[in-house]
């Protein structure tokens, strides 16, 4: 018996009106923006930069981490699903099971949204906009950006790994005992890790301590320090975390040496970088 175990079967959407509906990881995406935003104009006046440059930010930030997450999913880890539809990859709506031609246009399309993200894309398209962003925008270097932004990253992280919990989903593998969430909406029986929990503290600690860094001491005179710890501790969180993450992509599972994911791989040349750019010479030090 599961006595000690939680059975979760809340509803994704918060209201649903003639097929169009407002979902909690949307509303987490919204509060992790808004808070976000907020933070980084603090950040901004204490850097003495103009409150007009955080409209630009917001921007590419959002934009785009919405084109990584998506791409990310599409080529890391659901290519074979996308190949012969690329249109599905952009389209918000889904084709239903026996669908058909009413005046030329197709019955039965769905509107879904655009479905399936994966944070490792987001890794490579941020800092990629931001670059541009620093080129145009602000007369700082692109470290400079990525160590404060990275500090904005971990709190989006936090509200987004809930969002994932709302929808039951990249859970993790079942425990083994009585302890655990049961994801009743996923059609789970037996208690699993909830390892959408599991990342979400993980980030939100990760949050608290480099904005600690940022604050209370002189780390952030360090271009890349503050991003390196980032990059470290966030991936090195999801690295362990997969071990016991139910696979999103059953194929592409422990397919290095029999024991690593598609995930875990991706996540080692992140963590090497910020390794680098914790421990690496930066100009004022190399003067000194």
């Amino acid at each position: 018996m599961n006595y000690l175990a939680i059975t979760w079967d809340w509803n994704p959407e918060i209201f649903n009106v003639g097929g169009f509906s407002i979902r909690w990881y949307s509303l987490m995406f919204v509060i992790a923006f808004i808070l976000g935003t907020q933070l980084m104009k603090k950040i901004f006046l204490e850097d003495k930069i103009p409150q007009e440059k955080m409209d630009p930010l917001f921007m590419y930030t959002f934009v785009s981490m919405l084109i990584g997450m998506r791409l990310g999913e599409v080529f890391f880890y659901s290519w074979s699903d996308y190949q012969d539809n690329l249109l599905q990859i952009i389209l918000p709506f889904r084709r239903q099971e026996g669908a058909e031609m009413l005046f030329g246009i197709v019955k039965g399309w769905k509107f879904t949204g655009i479905s399936g993200f994966a944070s490792h894309g987001a890794a490579v398209s941020i800092p990629i906009a931001l670059y541009f962003y620093t080129k145009k925008h602000l007369d700082k270097s692109w470290l400079f950006i990525l160590d404060r932004m990275g500090i904005m990253v971990a709190l989006a992280g936090f509200f987004i790994r809930l969002g994932n919990f709302f929808n039951s989903e990249i859970y993790g593998k079942p425990t083994g005992s009585s302890f655990g969430v049961i994801f009743k909406r996923a059609g789970e029986k037996v208690p699993a890790h909830p390892t959408q929990l599991y990342e979400a503290f993980s980030y939100l600690i990760l949050f608290f301590i480099l904005w600690r860094l940022y604050w209370k001491t002189d780390k952030k005179l360090k271009e890349g320090y503050l991003f390196g710890v980032f990059m470290i501790a966030l991936w090195s969180l999801r690295f362990f975390i997969e071990f016991v993450k139910k696979a999103q992509v059953a194929t592409r599972e422990d397919w290095v040496f029999n024991s690593l994911n598609t995930g875990q791989v991706l996540s080692i040349p992140l963590v090497l970088i910020g390794v680098w750019l914790v421990f690496r010479k930066s100009k004022t030090e190399t003067n000194n």
